[in-house]
C-alpha cells in the first residue's frame, strides 16, 4: 500500500521560507521519481517540480530560482525548500509519485503566504 504523507506547511510572511517534507512508504523509494504539485483556491492543481531517482530535478517557471527539491533515500523522504515566498504561492501542496503505472497523492499540506 503506497502512502505519501506531507508535513511542514503553515503561515509565513512574504519573503519568508518554508520547508515541506513528504514521507513515502510502499514503494522502492530510491527508484521513484517524486514530484510536488500545488492547488490554489479556485484553481487547478499545477506542477511545481520533480526529482528523479538520480536526483536530477526540474521545476515549473514559477518555482525556478526560489524552490529546491531534494531527497533522502535513507529516510524515504522528499523535500521542497521554498524561499522568497509570495502571496501567490499560497496553496495546498501535494506530494506525488507514479509507481507501477498508478498515480498516488498525499493528503496535502496548506501553505499560506500573508502578512
Amino acid at each position: 500500500q503506497v502512502q505519501l504523507v506531507e508535513s511542514g506547511g503553515g503561515l509565513v510572511q512574504p519573503g519568508g521560507s518554508l520547508r515541506l517534507s513528504c514521507a513515502a512508504s510502499g514503494i522502492t523509494f530510491a527508484e521513484a521519481t517524486m514530484a510536488w504539485y500545488r492547488q490554489a483556491p479556485g484553481k487547478q492543481r499545477e506542477f511545481v517540480g520533480y526529482i528523479s531517482s538520480r536526483a536530477s530535478s526540474n521545476y515549473a517557471d514559477s518555482a525556478k530560482g526560489r524552490f529546491t527539491i531534494s531527497r533522502d533515500n535513507d529516510k524515504n523522504s522528499v523535500y521542497l525548500q521554498m524561499n522568497s515566498l509570495k502571496p501567490e504561492d499560497t496553496a495546498v501542496y501535494y506530494c506525488n509519485v507514479v509507481w507501477r503505472l498508478r498515480t498516488y497523492w498525499g493528503q496535502g499540506t496548506q501553505v499560506t503566504v500573508s502578512s
